[in-house]
């Protein structure tokens, strides 16, 4: 019965972090299709929204690459290998390594949620949106990284990166926090070994 009652535990801490997941997923969509219903695509953007100056703006571009636009000159046969295909192939690694490790924390789990919800929000623009992944949030950087304005993400940019350096952020913890106990474990086996040697 204890065996049970903790594979049902397991069980709802691989389920639980897919509410994550999917409203990324949901959120990332409402907000993209919002955007496209309600402002015009143009070259350049316009400008639908801005706040504290100039700092932030709410604006309608595509992306037919990846991060930094990287990618989106490539043909069409490749764009679809390396944006679609290796995506789902990725998507699909980190679904079973997810479901079937037992290494990860509950928090590492929500992480990878939250990538895995990111990742599927924009893989499905780049299979029903040929021009390419909507992306407007707009935000000035004042020169760091020696650009005056942060390439302009979307929902499921920001819960990959979120999530992701918070997923990085777990593990280097864990792994300080191991070393913490092998050290402390060999400080307290030491006196026990100099007796046993005596």
């Amino acid at each position: 019965m204890g065996t049970q009652v903790r594979h049902r535990a397991s069980r709802r801490e691989k389920l639980m972090p897919g509410i994550l997941m999917a409203g990324v997923l949901v959120i990332d969509q409402l907000t993209k299709l919002l955007v496209v219903m309600r402002i015009e695509y143009t070259r350049p953007p316009q400008i639908a929204f801005e706040a504290f100056g100039d700092f932030f703006r709410i604006i309608h571009t595509r992306n037919l690459g990846i991060a930094f636009s990287i990618g989106r000159s490539l043909p069409d046969a490749w764009r679809s290998v390396l944006f679609v295909l290796l995506p789902l192939l990725v998507m699909a690694g980190l679904g079973v390594y997810y479901w079937r490790t037992r290494e990860l924390s509950p928090l590492q789990r929500w992480c990878l949620a939250g990538v895995m919800g990111g990742g599927l929000g924009n893989l499905v623009d780049r299979i029903f949106r040929p021009e390419g992944v909507v992306d407007f949030l707009d935000v000035r950087i004042y020169g760091l990284f020696g650009m005056e304005r942060w390439p302009t993400f979307n929902v499921a940019d920001a819960a990959v990166v979120v999530a992701g350096i918070l997923f990085m952020v777990s593990i280097i913890i864990e792994d300080v926090r191991r070393q913490r106990r092998s050290a402390s474990d060999k400080t307290l086996s030491a006196p026990a070994e100099k007796e046993r040697a005596e």
